[in-house]
């Protein structure tokens, strides 16, 4: 593992003790690329499987919301053109409204997100596990 040089480790902690001590905060050059992980098809939760199933078949969805441009207003997802990401629901058992729970597919073949914290994370869904 190759570290970076001693002085930029030394700014990174003043920068840091700083904040702490002003009261500030710290920013951090990449936050969003620590939200996006992964996840096997086999760790979803059930509802999920019904959502990729109506996705797969192009509906009909339970929610007026489903399939709308999902905009990555939060800057986790890659970057990519508007209309690129959409969304659908998970359903949430118990919920009486959408939930938390969404998949956001992309352009691509088995691009497909899976977030249960409403947008905060972001797992990938590998379907190959």
């Amino acid at each position: 593992m190759r570290f970076p040089p001693r002085a930029t480790r030394i700014g990174a902690a003043a920068a840091l003790l700083s904040a702490l001590l002003v009261g500030g905060t710290v920013a951090t050059a990449t936050p969003a690329a620590a939200a996006v992980g992964s996840i096997c098809y086999s760790d979803l939760p059930s509802q999920a499987y019904d959502t990729l199933d109506l996705i797969a078949s192009n509906g009909p969805f339970p929610y007026s919301q489903d399939g709308t441009v999902f905009r990555n207003q939060e800057g986790i997802l890659p970057s990519q053109a508007s209309g690129y990401y959409h969304e659908y629901t998970v359903k949430t058992p118990g919920s009486s409204t959408r939930g938390a729970r969404r998949i956001i597919t992309g352009k691509q073949t088995e691009e497909d997100y899976y977030t249960a914290d409403h947008y905060a994370t972001f797992d990938l869904i590998d379907f190959d596990c």
